[in-house]
């Protein structure tokens, strides 16, 4: 799978480092919170711990070289296997369809950090893994996320649309921040699955337009197989895959294995925004 264009992608609303400066405390399992939360869970630390108030030295060395690497990013790094440009053609793609799906859409900006960064939910390190922090409607990656955890510990699959997949789920919540789902699954766990199911609903959505078209950053049609690789990868994140198949239902953030994989699928199928409601089932 591989993006159509060639030369600069341009880095848009994408940045290195740095971040939204220290705000206060997130309160865990509010609207803010949430997203950390469960990241933070799925990973097993203690969300208070990651996500605190003040900041946390960065490196700006270090941001000012992600930076120029984000600045010389081109169509043809991304499809030769840079992480980093594969998220910046992945956002631009992203700010190009959901604009046509959701009328009120206005794009959130993407910062790639390395190790720790400063956000308008508080400091975070790269054990955060990506999260989406409403307070400053920003989506934090470090891309080393992808080799060493998802699939060096998750056993997600290493192809780019599930690395893509992973952006798009991020984007997702902001959708949701838009929309006012994201208040819609606070205060229990149930509601924290109804969030993330969607999420992986509207990343389907965008996979299904992203390779219909021309355009800027747009995907190379995809292939079943490609599909099937985000499955797995949606699979190896369910609660049931982390926790155990025998783990307390109630205590899970996230669905289980099919449950993501279907909804993904789901919006994958229909390329609608509509049909990802998962408040509106009995049983998502």
């Amino acid at each position: 799978m591989t993006f159509q264009g060639s030369g600069s992608i341009g880095s848009g609303n994408v940045t290195g480092g740095g971040g939204g400066g220290g705000g206060g405390r997130i309160a865990l399992g509010g609207g803010a919170g949430l997203i950390i939360t469960i990241v933070a869970l799925l990973f097993g630390v203690n969300p208070g711990q990651i996500m605190g108030g003040g900041t946390t030295t960065q490196n700006t060395t270090g941001s000012a070289q992600i930076q120029q690497h984000i600045d010389s990013c081109t169509y043809e790094m991304a499809n030769q296997g840079d992480e980093i440009c594969r998220i910046v053609a992945t956002t631009k793609s992203l700010d190009t369809i959901w604009p046509t799906l959701y009328s009120r859409y206005t794009a959130p900006k993407t910062n790639i950090f390395s190790g720790s960064v400063n956000t308008g939910c508080g400091a975070a390190t790269s054990a955060t893994g990506p999260f989406y922090c409403p307070a400053d409607q920003t989506v934090y990656i470090d891309p080393s996320f992808f080799s060493e955890v998802l699939v060096g510990q998750l056993g997600g699959s290493d192809d780019a649309l599930s690395q893509e997949y992973v952006v798009a789920h991020e984007y997702g919540h902001h959708v949701q921040n838009l929309t006012g789902a994201l208040q819609r699954g606070q205060g229990s766990n149930a509601g924290s699955v109804r969030i993330e199911l969607q999420a992986d609903c509207y990343a389907g959505v965008w996979a299904n337009h992203a390779d219909d078209g021309t355009g800027d950053a747009l995907l190379k049609p995809l292939t079943a197989e490609d599909i099937e690789r985000v499955g797995q990868t949606a699979r190896a994140i369910g609660d049931d895959s982390i926790q155990g198949a025998n783990s307390n239902k109630e205590g899970w953030t996230h669905g289980s294995a099919a449950q993501r994989s279907r909804w993904f699928g789901i919006g994958y199928q229909y390329g609608d925004m509509n049909k990802c409601d998962t408040f509106a089932v009995s049983n998502p």
